[in-house]
């Protein structure tokens, strides 16, 4: 198996499970701010990089041998795909003034 076991006090403790989930956690928070930082420099265009990471990532995670790095991979290139709903739904997060507007870019 690919499990993370440590041995403490007798005790056998599988990491794997906090492990994916830190990970789900951390890639969430980048993802998210992927988006919005996406939309403020380069519109909601940058959709098609989200498709792309995404659909690399997806692809790649059928490969990788390894059930965690695997898990952590398509979790990854999931929060990319579901990000392209969220660039989008950004644009009218800004048009409502919830976050600010790039004042360098033509509107």
């Amino acid at each position: 198996m690919n499990e993370i076991l440590i041995d403490i006090g007798g005790y056998e403790i599988n990491l794997t499970g906090f492990i994916v989930g830190l990970a789900s956690f951390l890639i969430i928070m980048i993802s998210r701010y992927s988006c919005i930082v996406g939309e403020y420099y380069f519109t909601k265009k940058i959709w098609i990089a989200f498709l792309l990471i995404g659909l690399v990532s997806v692809l790649l995670s059928l490969l990788v041998n390894s059930i965690i790095l695997s898990a952590i991979i398509g979790i990854f290139g999931f929060a990319y795909l579901w990000g392209i709903m969220e660039v989008i739904e950004q644009e009218q997060r800004v048009a409502k003034g919830w976050f600010p507007k790039n004042p360098k870019r033509n509107q």
